[in-house]
């Protein structure tokens, strides 16, 4: 019998097929993108922003936030509180301690804003207090909190336009104080912090500036 009429020589018994395999990796490759892309979409629903979690990047709000902790964010207005200010799903930090609502260990929402113009990620920190255009919230303010000794001193006092007035829980100055922002307009708001994962948030700044440095074993 010539070798044309004997046919293909039969396939060994657990011998892997190359094409299957392949269509196996491209399955489970598209199952996964799948599925990271449906929890990608869930996640998004519930908070309403985007992206929904957040790295720290520093230590300005040790205790309560550790650098490399990763943060869970929503919309302000999202599962806000009945103390929340104005509709603004935020609550101040002396409204916070009056009725019992904390975040983070303290009273007060600890927000995550960017100012127009500012260089730099976005700021999370905890909300103070709310002041109006051209107020003098010097009077107001807690003097430790302060690095002047009159609102003529004190940066944006009074104050250029309404919005909060912020602070690291780890800063020695409120962020308005210190130059880091002006009052805070609600709308420069983009999250309100929620829940936070330890250490999450280093493999996110392994490759940046402010990456986390393990201190050594001695």
């Amino acid at each position: 019998m010539d070798d044309d009429e004997r046919g293909p020589p039969p396939s060994r018994i657990g011998e892997p097929d190359s094409s299957s395999s392949a269509g196996y990796v491209v399955r489970d490759v598209v199952s996964s993108l799948l599925l990271v892309a449906a929890i990608g979409v869930a996640v998004f629903l519930v908070s309403g922003v985007w992206p929904p979690l957040v790295a720290i990047e520093s230590g300005s709000m040790q205790p309560n936030m550790q650098k490399g902790d990763m943060v869970f964010v929503t919309e302000p207005d999202r599962f806000a509180p009945e103390e929340s200010f104005r509709g603004t799903g935020i609550v101040t930090h002396a409204s916070g301690a009056d009725q019992g609502h904390r975040a983070f260990g303290k009273p007060g929402t600890v927000v995550v804003y960017d100012a127009p113009g500012r260089n730099g990620p976005p700021i999370i920190h905890r909300v103070r207090f709310w002041v109006e255009p051209g107020e003098n919230w010097y009077d107001r303010a807690n003097e430790q909190y302060l690095d002047a000794d009159s609102c003529e001193e004190l940066r944006n006092c009074p104050a250029p336009h309404a919005g909060f007035v912020t602070k690291g829980d780890n800063n020695a100055y409120y962020d308005q104080a210190s130059g880091i922002a002006p009052p805070v307009k609600p709308q420069w708001v983009t999250g309100t912090a929620r829940y936070r994962v330890p250490y999450v948030g280093c493999a996110r700044l392994a490759f940046s500036p402010n990456s986390c440095r393990m201190p050594a074993v001695s």
